[in-house]
């Protein structure tokens, strides 16, 4: 597999992380940059990094080879971006959070509905009287395997934070 390229159904997915100013308007600006060009966003995260000032943002596209070049020239001309890498699927460390709100209406589909929660190593975070809402996290094909069993008991709704990722061992994006 090419450096960057993840697996993700038929389409090539590449993971780009950058390291920007965390100011208001970046993330404006990130994605404006991909608006103006037709580049579509499969995935984006943001948040506070271990340098005061600056925030990660991991973006992932599918595309080709030339598409992401160019995607990273784009983002390397952006004023209040500091840093952007193409991280290699194989040496990156990828997670994402999905919180799956499920129908329960009686206790037989609720204990089902848990005993697969456990299976799955989520966690069940609110219980009301006809619905559980569950906190899985793991790579994206667990969390879209998890998402499918669900819909057996009929999914009420479901946010995903997207893909976040680190190179694994000394190989690093932050700044030097």
């Amino acid at each position: 597999m090419k450096k960057g390229m993840a697996k993700n159904r038929e389409k090539e997915s590449y993971i780009i992380s950058t390291i920007v100013e965390h100011k208001p308007g970046v993330l404006y600006q990130v994605s404006n940059m991909f608006r103006r060009r037709g580049f579509n966003i499969e995935t984006i995260t943001v948040g506070e990094s271990e340098q005061a000032g600056l925030a990660r943002m991991t973006i992932t596209i599918n595309g080709d080879e030339k598409t992401v070049e160019q995607v990273v020239k784009q983002l390397n001309k952006l004023m209040d971006v500091v840093k952007v890498s193409i991280l290699d699927a194989e040496t990156t460390v990828t997670r994402e959070l999905a919180l799956v709100k499920v129908n329960t209406p009686n206790p037989a589909v609720r204990s089902d509905v848990i005993n697969y929660t456990e299976i799955f190593k989520g966690r069940v975070v609110d219980v009301a009287h006809d619905s559980l809402i569950i906190e899985m996290t793991g790579d994206s094909d667990k969390i879209t395997a998890f998402i499918e069993l669900m819909k057996t008991f009929g999914v009420r709704e479901i946010a995903r934070t997207g893909i976040t990722a680190l190179p694994r061992g000394m190989r690093s994006t932050k700044l030097e």
